[in-house]
């Protein structure tokens, strides 16, 4: 061998060799020579780099390919220790790999699955293969070292890596006898199990057990076809995780030819919520089937595309017949343009809900339906056709029909019944007066609202407004009760204060517990220009005065009627002739979302505008109506209005103050007579004269003075009252043959247009009218 084995230096051995060697002769080859010609041409010739080392690692022979793997001259390789190509960091074990070699002298092929790496002069490494092949020769051992540079396949192998990591799905390569050789991430994660724990174990691991008997030969049967199979090919599969629980997958296989053999690339998919969402789409695509309304898709342009069993039953047209035809075959002729009209909300993407209209069948009856609609969309969100469910509510539209008659019926009956029960207050002379009154617009319409006007005689009028509190029969009974019982016992004339007292004791006895009953009276003196009166729990009284405005009228604040162990209180006011009272009841001013003062405030800010604005009280009272209750239709309580205008002042009174002495009754006559005389009222002298004896007489007889002579003159009567201070009250009686007295109140009945006692605080006053 030349100098290059051994680095320029020949040992003795081979210098004594060399000189006992025959030269050349002439036209005859030296035979080693030759042989180690073709040897380094071999070598030369080699494509991987060929490192030949002795048996303690020093380099003896490198090819061209060595030079330009590593970047070393050949004489900066040649007697250096094989690990100059070693990175530093495998030195210290590469001496006892070396050794077990020389122990073995195997021959090592290519890729004998080492990771091992060489090492340039410049510092850098990079992957390689090495063959290992022992050379026996005179000197000894020889190892033949055929490096070859992989960084180019790693680099590959890297990027495959990357690409498989990548993958969205779990991926998971076999070779052919089913041996797991690499996964990527999602495998880890999908199945649960570490990457360690799935490499070189067999694929059935993840397979369920009851699957398992048959995957062998289906893995043998793809071997044999080696086709791509695609994602969801058909077939219901499913994997097994770690944790024993099995999950719906599609599976995509590809066959990979590798020096190797065949390797088989499974792309694993988890379709647990595709497959759930499937269940689901067939849940609600048999919801729909089973629906027992109609249920229809369409397009934008109204041609329809979904038609499900409720809506052959409903309209008669089976699915074939509607499909593809434009749902305006359903309408009605003079409900098309309501179709068009539905179209272009759809299009603008507006979901109508619970829209009733009238629809045809296939036979040509018509149907009342309610329909609700709402756009579909895709994936853009862009508005591509529309969904209805179409209910069929004809039974419900005749059997509102049919309540809505009955309901009419029913309220005519109870409005009836209410207006009876109330009945119609009667027209005083000299008292304006209107009213108003509006039922319910909710339920039966019937109420506890009630008003009255009492005739008290001698100028004086009774005014009550009450409100039993609900609605219904009930509360009209009631009512009705009440104004009977209040009626009669205003025209005893009795005070306010003493009617509301008898009123609770009536309510009481009702035995209504759940009744609220509110009331007021007032009592009119027009003579007196004064307002006596008493509120049970009613809202406050409005006076409204020309010129002043309104105001609320102050009263005592009494409990409602039927709370018992009330003493109810009165109160007097000073009202101008010409000035309006104004009574209501709750309906006007309480609503759920307002506070009744305010409500108040404006009922009282309307009187102004009423009265300032209006002639009469009609007007007046619509108008008022009108600014509280503008929804005619929206109040579900009954309302009651009542405007009271003081008749003006007497044109003529009179008035004395008698002892309770015989001497009275003379001195009445006079004063009578000389007080018509300058009144010019002579015709009613005689009768006037005869009553206020009678009346005298009685006084002087059983009551106590002083006693008070009033009378009062207007247009159409004589007002007579004698007042004294006691509180016992007159009655009349049929007086026997022989008895001188008990005829005096038989003759003020006969003689007088009317006639009574009033109980005041000081006694009582007895009063007569005679009409002029």
């Amino acid at each position: 061998m030349s100098d290059t084995i051994t680095s320029g230096s020949t040992d003795k051995a081979g210098a004594a060799q060399e000189a006992r060697r025959p030269r050349d002769t002439p036209g005859r080859e030296s035979e080693p020579g030759a042989a180690e010609d073709r040897f380094r041409g071999l070598l030369e010739a080699a494509p991987d780099a060929m490192v030949i080392v002795d048996d303690t690692g020093i380099i003896r022979l490198v090819n061209a390919q060595t030079e330009a793997l590593f970047g070393y001259r050949r004489e900066e390789l040649l007697g250096h220790p094989v690990e100059i190509l070693i990175p530093g960091r495998f030195h210290a074990h590469h001496a006892s790999h070396r050794d077990g070699y020389a122990a073995t002298r195997q021959v090592r092929p290519m890729g004998a699955g080492l990771e091992l790496h060489g090492l340039r002069k410049d510092g850098t490494e990079f992957p390689v293969e090495i063959s290992l092949s022992p050379l026996e020769t005179a000197d000894g051992l020889l190892v033949s070292a055929a490096v070859r540079d992989v960084s180019e396949r790693k680099a590959a192998e890297e990027r495959f890596r990357a690409l498989l990591e990548a993958a969205p799905d779990a991926m998971v390569i076999v070779d052919d006898t089913g041996i797991i050789r690499l996964v990527n991430a999602q495998t880890e994660v999908l199945f649960g199990y570490r990457r360690d724990e799935l490499l070189g174990r067999p694929v059935e691991l993840l397979v369920p057990g009851r699957f398992q008997a048959n995957h062998g030969r289906h893995r043998d049967g793809y071997a044999a076809t080696r086709q791509v199979r695609p994602m969801g090919a058909g077939l219901e599969l499913h994997g097994l995780r770690k944790d024993g629980t099995e999950f719906p997958v599609e599976i995509s296989l590809s066959p990979l030819e590798t020096a190797d053999g065949l390797l088989v690339s499974a792309a694993v998919r988890d379709v647990s919520e595709r497959k759930a969402a499937e269940a689901r789409i067939n849940e609600l695509a048999a919801l729909v089937e089973s629906s027992q309304d109609a249920i229809l898709a369409k397009t934008l342009d109204g041609r329809i595309t979904y038609w499900n069993a409720a809506a052959q039953r409903m309209y008669g047209y089976s699915a074939e017949d509607a499909i593809g035809r434009h749902v305006s075959m359903l309408a009605s002729p003079e409900c098309k343009d309501e179709v068009v009209m539905l179209l272009e909300r759809l299009r603008q993407g507006e979901k109508i809900e619970h829209f009733e209209t009238l629809r045809v069948t296939s036979s040509g009856a018509a149907l009342d339906v309610d329909v609700t609609l709402w756009p579909t969309r895709d994936i853009t969100g862009t508005v591509i056709g529309a969904c209805a469910i179409i209910r069929d509510i004809s039974d419900r539209k005749r059997a509102e029909a049919e309540l809505t008659e009955l309901y009419r019926q029913q309220k005519h009956i109870a409005l009836t019944l209410q207006r009876s029960l109330m009945g119609t207050p009667p027209s005083i002379p000299g008292l304006a007066a209107a009213s108003r009154y509006r039922p319910a617009t909710q339920g039966a319409g019937v109420g506890g609202d009630w008003f009255d006007l009492v005739p008290l005689g001698a100028g004086r009028v009774g005014v009550l407004i009450g409100d039993v509190m609900g609605r219904g029969l009930e509360a009209a009974s009631v009512m009705g009760q009440l104004r009977s019982a209040a009626h009669a016992l205003a025209k005893t004339g009795m005070q306010p204060r003493q009617l509301m007292q008898a009123l609770d004791a009536v309510v009481a006895d009702l035995n209504v517990p759940d009744q609220l009953v509110t009331c007021c009276y007032l009592v009119i003196a027009s003579d007196a220009g004064s307002v006596t009166l008493c509120s049970a729990g009613h809202l406050p009284t409005l006076v409204a005065t020309p010129g002043d405005g309104a105001r609320r009228l102050l009263a005592p604040v009494n409990a409602p009627l039927g709370v018992g162990g009330i003493l109810y209180q009165q109160s007097r006011a000073d009202i101008p002739p010409g000035a309006t009272l104004v009574l209501y009841t709750d309906g006007l001013v309480e609503t759920p979302d307002s506070d009744i003062e305010d409500e108040i405030d404006k009922l009282t800010t309307a009187l102004d505008d009423a009265f300032t604005q209006t002639d009469g009280l009609d007007a007046a009272a619509d108008r008022i109506l009108a600014a509280l209750l503008p929804d005619a239709e929206g109040h579900d309580d009954d309302v009651t209005l009542l405007l009271a205008q003081l008749p003006a002042a007497p044109l003529d009174t009179a008035r004395t103050e008698l002892p309770a002495t015989a001497s009275s009754v003379p001195a009445g006559r006079t004063f009578v007579s000389e007080t018509l005389a300058a009144w010019d009222c002579l015709q009613q002298t005689g009768d006037a004269r005869l009553l206020v004896s009678e009346i005298l007489t009685n006084a002087v007889q059983h009551a106590q003075g002083p006693l008070v002579l009033h009378l009062r003159r207007t247009v159409t009567e004589l007002a007579v009252e004698i007042s004294d201070l006691s509180p016992h009250l007159p009655q009349p009686r049929l007086a026997a043959h022989d008895e001188e007295s008990g005829r005096g109140l038989i003759l003020v009945e006969t003689l007088a247009a009317g006639w009574g006692v009033r109980p005041d605080e000081r006694g009582k006053t007895t009063w007569f009218t005679l009409r002029l």
